[in-house]
């Protein structure tokens, strides 16, 4: 299997976790995904960071709320096509003006090899946006942490549900047998 996609030298996922410490983040939800492995490897090494591995996102929802609860700031991790799944909970954060921090690896899109992962990757934003959720577009790597924390400064200070939606532009498009 081979990835195209964005050069060695940019590393986002410093970036985003920078701007989590700083944000005191503390908690993350996933379902792990390839395009996250670095950014969930640097949180489960951090001894200051639980890392809550979830069966199904839906879980990822309640955990993140239960956080919030309880004191503690959380992010949910995963791939667009675990967005769908997430609808009707998401209800939750909306009726509470509770704060859920999304990070979302979008599949379906530049370089993608299994249609499968198309739909849900066109339906992901306007799935999130009909449910209340404020999105974040990045393709650039470099421009992951900034909006990382734009969107988590919106989700922890004004309770909104936020998602970053990473573009396979940033994180690399996955494919079989194909030569770069």
């Amino acid at each position: 299997m081979t990835k195209l996609g964005p050069s060695a030298e940019i590393d986002w996922s410093n970036d985003v976790f920078r701007e989590m410490k700083a944000r005191e983040i503390s908690l993350v939800a996933t379902v792990p995904d390839g395009g996250l492995t670095r950014l969930l490897n640097m949180c489960e090494d951090d001894h200051a960071t639980r890392v809550v591995t979830l069966t199904t996102e839906p879980e990822g929802v309640g955990v993140c709320i239960g956080a919030w609860l309880g004191g503690k700031k959380s992010l949910l991790a995963m791939q667009s096509s675990g967005v769908g799944n997430c609808i009707n909970a998401l209800g939750m954060p909306a009726t509470m003006r509770a704060p859920c921090l999304m990070l979302v690896a979008m599949r379906g899109q530049w370089g993608e090899f299994n249609p499968w992962q198309v739909p849900m990757g066109g339906a992901t934003r306007p799935a999130l946006e009909a449910i209340g959720v404020r999105c974040f577009d990045v393709d650039a790597p470099n421009r992951i942490g900034e909006t990382f924390a734009a969107a988590a400064d919106l989700a922890f200070h004004g309770g909104f549900a936020t998602a970053v939606l990473i573009g396979q532009r940033a994180i690399g498009a996955k494919g079989f047998g194909r030569d770069d």
